[in-house]
C-alpha cells in the first residue's frame, strides 16, 4: 500500500508508506497526483528531473511536492511514476508522465498547495502524513 486517505473536513490528508525515505517521498508524490486524477491511466511518455536541497526533510518534502504541482500547473503534465533518492536534506527525483488529457485523465480534485499543517514523519512506522489544500 502506497498511501491511504485519512479523514479530514475540508482538505485531502494522506498517510504515505515506504521502507525508505525516498520511497515515502515517491509515494507522497503518487498520492498528490492521485488526488488530481486516476494515476493508473497516466503513461510514462516523458520524464522530468528534480534536484532540490533544504534545511529539513519536512521542508524538502513540501518543496518537492510544490515543485511537482508547479510543473503540473504551468506545463499541464501529470505524473504516475516516481523515483526519489534523498537523505532528508538533498533530493534527486525523476517523475514520469504525460500531458494532461481530460478525455483520458478524469479530474478528481484541484490541489492548490501542500501545507506544513499536520505534516508528520513517523520513522518507527515508516509513514509520513501530508495535507493537500484542495
Amino acid at each position: 500500500m502506497r498511501y491511504r486517505l485519512l479523514e479530514h473536513t475540508a482538505d485531502a490528508m494522506v498517510e504515505v508508506h515506504g521502507k525508505t525515505l525516498g520511497e515515502r517521498f515517491a509515494n507522497a508524490a503518487y498520492a498528490l497526483f492521485d488526488q488530481i486524477t486516476d494515476v493508473t491511466k497516466v503513461e510514462p511518455k516523458g520524464e522530468v528531473k528534480i534536484v532540490l536541497s533544504a534545511e529539513t526533510r519536512e521542508q524538502l518534502l513540501v518543496d518537492f511536492l510544490q515543485e511537482l504541482l508547479f510543473i503540473h500547473d504551468t506545463e499541464g503534465l501529470v505524473f504516475g511514476r516516481f523515483s526519489v533518492e534523498t537523505n532528508g536534506r538533498t533530493l534527486e527525483a525523476h517523475a514520469s508522465g504525460e500531458e494532461f488529457d481530460e478525455d483520458k485523465h478524469p479530474k478528481r480534485s484541484v490541489v492548490k498547495g501542500v501545507t506544513y499543517h499536520r505534516l508528520e514523519f513517523d520513522d518507527s512506522k515508516g509513514t509520513v502524513t501530508v495535507l493537500f489544500d484542495v
